[in-house]
């Protein structure tokens, strides 16, 4: 594996690489790396639909948000690299589940959310032009700027004034 300083650019017609050629890898400050040849991206490891197959369909994704590599079964990467991109999801993974929201306010190109879950108070921000996604169980999908997941199980449930809140964002 190269080092940063050693390694060479990638560029996007590069991508996506296959993951059995990935080393995936915890580096001294924190981030995950994935290196292939002499290439090397700062990713964050992204879990895709479905959710009920928690090991399959997992993105590894750079700093401009470019997909690396989809990983579509774990068992595609080598044991070293497996364990990290575990480590990695189980990390970014938790959902939180609203159950009140309280504010929703735009700006320039963010719009920031104020919200109870199940387990507290959470303030978070979107992109503007990101939306809650419906998913089958008729919940919604709500994925912040940091890559963390809120969870409405039911909007109906919500109290009148965070339907109300909530009502110009869904369709």
């Amino acid at each position: 594996m190269c080092n940063a300083s050693q390694c060479a650019a990638y560029k996007e017609r590069e991508l996506p690489v296959n993951p059995e050629r990935l080393r995936v890898a915890r580096e001294p400050d924190g981030q995950y790396a994935a290196h292939w040849g002499n290439h090397r991206a700062a990713i964050r490891v992204c879990r895709c639909f479905p959710w009920s197959d928690p090991g399959k369909y997992i993105s590894l994704r750079d700093p401009e948000d470019k997909e690396i590599a989809l990983v579509e079964h774990l068992g595609q990467l080598d044991e070293a690299s497996r364990a990290a991109v575990e480590q990695a999801l189980a990390e970014t993974c938790f959902v939180f589940e609203i159950v009140q929201v309280d504010n929703i306010e735009e700006e320039f190109e963010i719009r920031n959310w104020s919200v109870i879950t199940r387990q507290g108070p959470r303030t978070f921000q979107t992109k503007r032009d990101e939306w809650p996604r419906r998913v089958g169980s008729g919940g919604m999908l709500i994925r912040d700027v940091a890559g963390d997941l809120f969870f409405i199980a039911d909007p109906r449930t919500l109290d009148p004034a965070s339907r109300k809140r909530l009502r110009v964002y869904i369709d």
